[in-house]
């Protein structure tokens, strides 16, 4: 047996005790108390705080991302979920009553919300501490033990997490691992009673295949080709505004932005004028605090590999050494071109004509159901073709990216683009379990249930059902 192998199987077998301690721990039930789940909360809320500055200098390091973005969708959403599962835990922890039918009368049902147990998170690389910490938080105010597994990627951001979680929770309630494929790998062929994974499909598929093996829930939260619509009778230059602020935020590394634009051929030649402005206006760079390096050469080099330079409108520059690819416009794009072919996740925006609603419902439908999708128009009619007839995970009309920050909205996907929910109450919801429970007095008894069964009685029986 190699050095590689040795290690990789002591590795593997830490895991399988650090999984045994978590479940012994959850076992003890210290997790379910409401009161424990808020002293955590806050705690980590606390320690949050006091490493803002470093939370800062680390995704900088990672992304050059400035201190302002980082705050605007990372740092502020994170402080926001914590305040708003310690204000509402009690009352989503409390049984809930349903209705009894005149059957199970008389008798008392409810719903009670229990913890899942073990839970295993594995983070995105994208917004590295929100789509790490934010179901973290989900799983803590739920009652279970968490092991958190932050992308490699953002290498900085990584070891940040880990040592704020780990230097300050016990590792048998909370735990951080750090590493690539092979130590993702070893803590997937552990079992967990949940599974919250954030990246792209192809991976969810092994996340998917791995929980399967022990019949673990799963929430996945995927990706897909998000689209935007641009009516004739949209109010232009406002939906122009909004969209290519979402299109560019964090360099277009963002999986709910729009991937590509559908635009009325009526208005195609403005929007594109008026995008190009909005764009000069913001003046996207590091220099400005509004622009940040793509992750790694090797997913820049696979964006501007999409990049059809005969058929760029506006941009289509780039610097490898630094990471950076310039806003880019795409126009006279044709569903057969490479940038139609994967969701892009860089800041390019490809442009669409199209002349009929149906036309562009049609493109939309002929990809995987989207995570995201979004309509600018002020026909209520349009409106409600959208909402009726597009598939999406979540979405807006006349804004974009923005559903993402109302906690009142759940965030997820649907088919291709993703499994379950969370944000808010729903991330409660999805690292539990409702128990239906019916609880039935001894008093009384209607004896209808019983042998000696007749047509008279199954007739009063189902009146009663």
């Amino acid at each position: 047996m190699n050095t590689q192998q040795m290690n990789e199987d002591a590795f593997e077998l830490k895991m399988q005790q650090l999984v045994k301690s978590q479940r012994e721990y959850f076992n003890s039930n210290v997790t379910r108390s409401v009161e424990f789940r808020i002293e955590q909360l806050k705690k980590l809320k606390k320690i949050i705080v006091e490493h803002e500055n470093e939370m800062h200098e680390a995704i900088y390091k990672d992304f050059s991302k400035s201190k302002f973005e980082n705050q605007l969708i990372e740092y502020y959403p994170l402080l926001d979920e914590i305040e708003i599962a310690i204000k509402n835990v009690k009352k989503w922890a409390q049984h809930k009553s349903v209705k009894t039918n005149l059957l199970n009368f008389p008798a008392k049902s409810y719903l009670v919300p229990e913890p899942l147990g073990v839970s295993l998170v594995i983070g995105a690389w994208n917004l590295p501490y929100n789509l790490s910490l934010t179901p973290l938080i989900g799983s803590m105010v739920a009652g279970n033990t968490t092991i958190l597994k932050p992308s490699e990627l953002p290498t900085n951001t990584s070891s940040l997490m880990a040592k704020m979680i780990n230097e300050n929770f016990d590792s048998n309630y909370l735990h951080v691992v750090e590493g690539a494929i092979p130590e993702t790998t070893a803590l997937l062929k552990q079992r967990y009673d949940k599974i919250f994974f954030t990246g792209s499909p192809m991976v969810g598929k092994i996340v998917n295949k791995a929980a399967a093996e022990h019949l673990t829930n799963v929430t996945l939260e995927l990706g897909g080709k998000n689209p935007s619509i641009f009516t004739k009778d949209c109010a232009l230059k406002m939906s122009v505004k909004r969209m290519i602020w979402a299109r560019f935020i964090n360099s277009g590394q963002f999986c709910i932005t729009a991937d590509y634009a559908l635009v009325h051929k009526d208005i195609k030649e403005e929007f594109l004028k008026l995008a190009v402005q909005e764009i000069e206006k913001n003046n996207f760079s590091l220099e400005n605090s509004n622009f940040v390096q793509i992750i790694n050469e090797r997913n820049f080099d696979r964006v501007t590999k999409l990049i059809d330079q005969d058929k760029v409108y506006y941009g289509g520059t780039f610097d490898r050494e630094k990471r950076i690819i310039h806003p880019t416009i795409l126009n006279n794009v044709s569903l057969k071109d490479a940038v139609m072919q994967e969701e892009i996740f860089g800041p390019v925006l490809p442009v669409i004509e199209y002349e009929k609603l149906d036309e562009a419902f049609e493109i939309i439908k002929s990809f995987e159901k989207p995570l995201a999708a979004y309509l600018f128009s002020d026909s209520n009619a349009t409106k409600e073709r959208f909402l009726n007839e597009i598939p999406f995970g979540s979405g807006a009309i006349n804004d974009c990216v923005m559903q993402i920050s109302n906690p009142n909205l759940p965030f997820g996907g649907v088919g291709h683009s993703g499994m379950g929910r969370y944000h808010g109450k729903y991330s409660f919801e999805c690292f539990s379990h409702f128990k239906g429970v019916l609880d039935k007095p001894t008093a009384i008894e209607t004896n209808l249930k019983y042998y000696g069964y007749s047509e008279k009685r199954m007739k009063i029986m189902k009146l009663l059902s």
